[in-house]
């Protein structure tokens, strides 16, 4: 067989390919569907805090059901937990289209069904996260991780233009005897790429198995908080997530911002929404010719810092060219980052624990992006969009600067190899009490 181009290491596993061409069409049909569950809930309420709680009803289940998901993903059939979970995803959409085909003039509703993607999102993150070792040779691990950056930022911009267009499109003008528009088309678009998810996932040819072999336990369902408590440097890396995209994120605050500042209407929403999303396709495939060797926890501390200073220009911007820039400046900088702390989940973890270690890791990504969302909506209603924004950008800046102190371990992270990262954290762990 004809060796992999430089770069293209991790597309020599089948299974690696057909996990990634599964991803970027659920990830295609999602970022649709959030463009038009927002607008169609603003355009309901018209109600900064209503955006709010859209990401408050996605993050609760990651919640309520940390622990068991965790558990479940090193117990249990990886492969099998992500089918089921997406078929539950499924359910969820065809409701989505039921509750706009009956025209629905309340939010209550919508707010349960993303309630219950949010609790297969729950399950299934973990699963899927920890599936991700098994696919390729750790050796191309990083290059996996590079990639798999590359393909979800590849469906996020097209996602959410693409959901900006099929919300504007006439379908009922064009095919005769339909009621569908809007969210409805959306919708409908995602059940199609649920579905051929479904297959994709199917056809895995890897079989991980049960990796926890100790019989259930609170010691064991509990062992992924207690190992991330132990070592500074995955506890430094979570947290950081946590807090800046928690202050710094303005996603929720995409419609207002189309709509009452640049003034551009639903395909401005999605060109919003892309913007970041391209800087960082184009960061990573910079990152998958030319990856770096060294220094990886003062590449993160400096990307996070960037990442501030540009959500704090969006803020300020009135220009669609400069928030589009400002935007991609904060997807390129976030994708570096989301580079090195995903090889740190899995490089610095035991198989056996990835499904514990990942779930308490989706955890501080929910409380980052969902209730985050809740949080940019809720000091939009205090503050106002753009000065919510701004600060949060500079509280962004100043979590970067603290982390950096408060977890040398993190700072000085250098090679990003199973050997060089266990080692460190393995000195500088706490004794785990008997």
């Amino acid at each position: 067989m004809k060796p992999p181009a430089r770069g293209m290491e991790a597309f020599a596993s089948r299974d690696f390919r057909r996990f990634q061409l599964a991803r970027v069409t659920a990830i295609l049909g999602a970022e649709a569907q959030s463009v038009a569950v927002a607008w169609q809930v603003y355009s309901i309420t018209h109600r900064a805090l209503d955006l709010g709680f859209t990401g408050l009803a996605l993050f609760l289940p990651a919640l309520l059901f940390l622990l068991p998901a965790g558990h479940v993903a090193d117990r249990f059939d990886r492969r099998q937990i992500i089918l089921i979970c997406y078929s539950v995803q499924v359910l969820c959409t065809g409701a989505l289209v039921l509750l706009t085909h009956a025209q629905v003039h309340g939010v209550f509703a919508i707010y349960v069904v993303l309630f219950a993607i949010g609790t297969g999102r729950a399950f299934s993150g973990p699963a899927s996260s920890a599936l991700i070792p098994h696919l390729v040779p750790e050796r191309h691990f990083v290059n996996a991780v590079t990639w798999g950056g590359a393909i979800f930022q590849f469906a996020n911009i097209t996602g959410p233009a693409l959901g900006g267009l099929l919300f504007t499109l006439p379908l009922h003008r064009l095919v005769a005897d339909t009621q569908l528009e809007g969210a409805g088309i959306v919708y409908v678009f995602n059940l199609g790429a649920l579905g051929w998810f479904l297959v994709l996932i199917s056809t895995l040819g890897v079989r991980p198995g049960r990796m926890e072999k100790r019989a259930t336990s609170l010691k064991v369902v509990l062992a992924g908080f207690r190992y991330v408590g132990r070592h500074s440097m995955l506890l430094g890396s979570f947290s950081l997530d946590l807090f800046v995209v928690l202050l710094g994120g303005a996603v929720a605050l995409m419609p207002i911002f189309a709509q009452d500042v640049l003034h551009t209407g639903p395909r401005g929403l999605g060109m919003l929404r892309a913007a970041p999303a391209a800087g960082a396709l184009s960061m990573s495939l910079i990152m998958a010719r030319f990856p770096f060797r060294r220094r990886a926890g003062v590449r993160l501390f400096i990307c996070v810092a960037v990442f501030g200073a540009a959500t704090a220009v969006f803020g300020l911007s009135r220009i669609i060219w400069l928030s589009l820039a400002s935007l991609a400046i904060c997807g390129a900088a976030d994708m570096i980052s989301v580079i090195i702390r995903g090889s740190l989940l899995q490089l610095a973890t035991p198989p056996e624990m990835r499904g514990r270690v990942s779930a308490v890791n989706s955890l501080f990504i929910g409380a980052s992006n969902e209730l985050g969302e809740f949080e940019s909506g809720l000091t939009a209603q205090w503050w106002g969009a753009v000065r919510a924004t701004v600060i949060g950008g500079l509280g962004a800046l100043a979590v970067a600067g603290l982390w950096a102190v408060w977890f040398p371990d993190l700072r000085r992270a250098d090679e990003l190899s199973a050997a060089a990262l266990r080692a460190p954290t393995a000195e500088n762990a706490k004794p785990e009490p008997a």
